[in-house]
């Protein structure tokens, strides 16, 4: 078992095979209240993939004349690609690139729902142990509803990218709990906040904007869970440890930010068009240059932004690592403007929507039990 950073009893843990360790008498009283919030507010943010009261899968959207995304967010229509192919093919083109990053974002919803048990299995609170309970279930319906979304509009999902498949292989497995909760559920986390926020605001399809808006009402919850841990645990750590977890931070950001979502990662789209990975890959660093990924980081909805203003905020990057970050973005101007992210007020916005859904919705009561059972 590898030796854990810890500093609050709330993320106590076990080995993962010490099943015995949770059968402990005194171990049922020992709940924290740290969780109570994030539990309780459960109910709130319930929503259901497969209930048309919440989502309609079957609303129509023609494909064929209109992009999912506005084509100006299609990196590859901004270079010399854009001239080998005809309007229709250009709106074909931008579709298949969503079609790669809702994939995309369904493969680390399943991860994050993997991470979440895999924390059940190891965090001795109860609380904690709760809350990891209800996130899986919630990664769960996320997994649900971009599944059928996807099918929907294309069929079945495209195969994951090597990068995020990497990294997601490596937080769910990890035995350690600081690269689970900083890698998911604050970097993977706040990566997907950013991707739903940018979509929300952007998109031309209605569905896939109700969609994740439903996804951020969860997910503005999972996020802050990251935020619990950090407020609980960076300022107690030796300055061994921090440096260990702020350079392992910085290692995942850089991974991601240069080759998440590069022509490597997203060939599997281009040979219908007769397009080769590598020029396409050539193509676009003729047109889309250092300066234009910092013009692209200025934008709130960022993905890499919220990920670099996550870490800041958590008290993760220190003056040591700040200038690796500062190469993107005005880190001050990132300090100033508070710990909130992208989504946070979509998420509250939903969360209304949600608790007058919820309020009609039957439930189910003691005759109802005995009816059924009878």
């Amino acid at each position: 078992m590898a030796q854990q950073i810890t500093y609050d009893k709330a993320y106590d843990t076990v080995a993962p095979e010490d099943f015995p360790a949770m059968l402990q008498v005194a171990r049922y009283g020992r709940r924290s209240d740290a969780f109570d919030g994030i539990i309780s507010a459960t109910h709130d943010h319930f929503w259901d993939p497969l209930d048309k009261n919440y989502i309609d899968f079957d609303l129509p959207f023609d494909m064929a004349t209109t992009p999912i995304a506005p084509q100006e967010m299609v990196v590859e229509l901004r270079s010399a690609v854009a001239d080998r192919l005809d309007e229709r093919q250009k709106i074909q083109l931008s579709n298949d690139v969503m079609h790669w990053s809702v994939s995309n974002l369904l493969h680390g919803e399943q991860g994050a729902l993997s991470l979440s048990a895999s924390l059940c299995h190891i965090l001795l609170d109860p609380g904690a142990q709760e809350y990891a309970a209800n996130q899986a279930r919630e990664e769960a319906r996320h997994v649900t509803g971009f599944t059928r979304y996807i099918a929907k509009r294309w069929g079945a999902p495209l195969p994951v990218g090597k990068t995020i498949a990497t990294v997601l292989a490596d937080l769910v497995s990890t035995e350690e709990v600081y690269k689970k909760i900083v890698g998911m559920q604050m970097l993977i986390e706040g990566l997907a906040m950013g991707s739903f926020a940018t979509l929300n605001a952007k998109t031309n399809d209605p569905v896939l904007r109700r969609l994740v808006q439903l996804v951020m009402s969860d997910e503005a919850f999972h996020h802050r869970f990251g935020r619990l841990w950090a407020a609980k645990t960076i300022r107690h750590l030796k300055a061994d440890e921090h440096k260990k977890v702020e350079d392992w931070a910085a290692q995942i950001f850089q991974t991601l930010l240069f080759n998440l979502i590069n022509a490597e990662q997203k060939q599997v789209i281009y040979a219908k068009y007769g397009l080769d990975w590598k020029w396409v890959r050539d193509a676009v660093k003729e047109t889309f240059t250092d300066d234009d990924r910092r013009n692209q980081l200025k934008e709130s909805t960022n993905i890499f932004r919220v990920l670099i203003k996550t870490l800041l905020h958590a008290g993760i990057i220190t003056e040591r690592t700040a200038p690796l970050y500062a190469v993107w973005v005005d880190m001050k101007e990132l300090e100033a403007e508070g710990d909130g992210i992208p989504g946070d007020v979509v998420a509250e916005e939903m969360l209304v929507v949600l608790r007058e859904i919820n309020a009609k919705r039957k439930r189910i009561s003691s005759k109802d039990v005995a009816a059924a059972a009878s």
